[in-house]
């Protein structure tokens, strides 16, 4: 087969040539931004799952969907231990850039966007060296007794409701998208679930979709006990059989080559029906297929190479981000896991009795774990892996660290 029109792209949010199993979510969004055109009330939404289920590529595409409606859009991507202001600021300048050509009222912009400056000042002191000072791109000067108060919380509300307003003026949108939302930090999802909160009660057409790990509905709950009411929850999950067929036979088709029936029973079994890796050993049985159609023989050939990228690019790049203790720790959870289905639970109270350790004596390394976004804690004294497949990847690798 030809490598140059190998049509898989396994990257990392890069959208599949064809976006398979996710129409009910698409759908629903569509309604989402219809009933906020009408006034309708909405809530934010909230896309959680796994490493390599395609949530990024599935937020993108929702924002390609508010963009087509004439939405502002703005997007951020959350990281441990950095305040919300600075993104924030930047996502709802794009988001405003966008509306601002069709607002009668530029001096209306103009206030605006020196409330949004006044915001994202506050993300640094006073007293900060020139080096350390935040430029945000804006021109106009900062407004004063609006979003300045240094309580995020406060802020945030009287921000978002007057970007809320921008848009009301237009008749249409603003959406902010928010990847990694796990990793907020714990004040700030407070001022977020608080934002959305006071923007669900006036009805106002502004809307937060986040996406992250699948406790992130936990950390909310933890913030706001109104949180599970607050967003609509849609859990992301591997694609079933005939979506991820169709991830696989519709590019080729639009290439002129077809798999024999066996063949898509193969890669449906050594890709467990998770997006990624579909497109992983896609790519690898298209570069070593010799013809068409391509068969059940060329998936197995494929394999191997397949494989072997992933235990570089998508797994060894997390395993070498943890420490000989952290690779312990997720070395006796592979061990425990009863299925390579990493939807599996570990007890904690196990992984510390195999390691004949005290519980409270392996918490630093399970809370550095999950910080790096490695595992997570779906449950109370259980933990997970937060990509597919790790614990067959980490019983692989030798039990003692180079």
């Amino acid at each position: 087969m030809d490598p140059v029109r190998n049509p898989y792209a396994p990257g990392a949010g890069q959208r599949p040539p064809e976006l398979a199993g996710r129409d009910r979510e698409l759908e629903m969004f569509e309604v989402v931004l219809e009933r906020i055109a009408r006034g309708r009330p909405e809530r934010s939404l909230v896309l959680t799952g796994l490493r390599g289920v395609g949530k990024t590529v599935l937020l993108n595409t929702l924002r390609s969907q508010a963009i087509g409606r004439l939405w502002g859009t703005g997007k951020i991507e959350a990281r441990p231990d950095q305040s919300l202001r600075r993104p924030v600021t930047a996502a709802l300048h794009m988001a405003i850039r966008e509306l601002a050509p069709r607002h009668r009222a530029p001096d209306r912009i103009d206030e605006f966007l020196g409330v949004l400056r006044a915001f994202g000042a506050r993300s640094v002191p006073d007293n900060a060296k020139l080096r350390d000072r935040w430029n945000p791109g804006i021109d106009v000067p900062a407004a004063r007794g609006r979003a300045d108060s240094g309580d995020i919380e406060i802020d945030l509300v009287e921000l978002l409701t007057d970007a809320a307003g921008i848009a009301t003026d237009v008749g249409t949108g603003i959406a902010l998208f928010i990847d990694e939302m796990q990793d907020v930090p714990a004040g700030d999802v407070s001022a977020l679930c608080a934002a959305c909160h006071e923007l669900s009660q006036t009805g106002a057409p502004l809307v937060v979709v986040g996406a992250g790990l699948p406790h992130l509905p936990a950390v909310l709950s933890a913030s706001k006990s109104y949180s599970e009411r607050l967003f609509r929850y849609q859990r992301i999950d591997r694609l079933d059989r005939l979506a991820a067929d169709r991830a696989l036979s519709a590019p080729a088709a639009r290439e002129g080559v077809e798999y024999e029936p066996k063949a898509l029973d193969a890669l449906y079994e050594t890709s467990g029906g998770y997006p990624y890796f579909v497109q992983a050993y896609g790519k690898a049985t298209w570069d070593h297929a010799p013809r068409n159609p391509i068969t059940p023989g060329d998936v197995r050939v494929a394999a191997p190479d397949a494989e072997a990228e992933l235990a570089v690019g998508f797994f060894g790049s997390r395993y070498e981000r943890a420490t000989p203790a952290e690779r312990e720790y997720m070395r006796t959870m592979a061990a425990l896991a009863e299925a390579d289905d990493m939807d599996t639970a570990v007890a904690t109270a196990e992984i510390a009795k195999a390691l004949g350790r005290k519980p409270a004596s392996l918490s630093p390394a399970r809370d550095a774990l999950i910080k790096k976004g490695l595992i997570y804690s779906g449950e109370r004294g259980a933990v997970a892996f937060t990509v597919p497949h790790f614990g067959r990847y980490l019983r692989s690798q030798p039990a003692v660290d180079a």
